[in-house]
């Protein structure tokens, strides 16, 4: 089992999905991507949008969310959702948590946000509609792994 994982709801933008796929190599987690993508993912264009850390990540595809469910059965459902009911600063990650974020123009749809065993938001300045996914991911990830004090060595340690 996987300390935390990272899973991205068919991702329509292969910049911010290049830009996790190096969160996720760098701090040392899986990531998984939940089908279909709202863009070709195709080695080419995810090189170009991941640099050369989609060589050190740890990424998987899934054909739809069943699958994911069917295939990543481990810990918690933790969904980032401006519609959340818990703050993330008010949160406790456990080991094992998934950690998913929606399609950057629509969320996750409502059936998918019902199987969540959690829907965190994070808190922000009034009248402001949401966070670039990737940011809010970082965000999310970053709590989780300091809580669970699980960031990777660092250089030479």
């Amino acid at each position: 089992m996987d300390l935390l994982r990272l899973a991205l709801f068919q991702p329509d933008i292969p910049q911010n999905a290049g830009t996790l796929i190096r969160l996720s190599a760098c701090l040392g987690i899986a990531l998984d991507v939940i089908e279909p993508c709202g863009f070709l993912w195709d080695e080419k264009r995810m090189r170009r949008a991941g640099m050369d850390y989609v060589d050190h990540a740890r990424v998987t595809r899934h054909q739809s969310f069943g699958v994911f469910r069917k295939n990543v059965s481990q810990g918690r459902l933790v969904l980032l959702t401006t519609a959340g009911g818990v703050r993330l600063d008010g949160f406790s990650f456990q080991p094992g948590d998934v950690i998913m974020v929606g399609r950057e123009s629509a969320g996750v749809p409502d059936d998918i946000a019902a199987q969540a065993d959690i829907r965190l938001r994070i808190p922000m300045a009034a009248g402001l509609r949401s966070l670039n996914v990737a940011l809010a991911a970082a965000l999310a990830v970053g709590q989780a792994l300091g809580q669970l004090n699980a960031y990777p060595p660092e250089n030479g340690s």
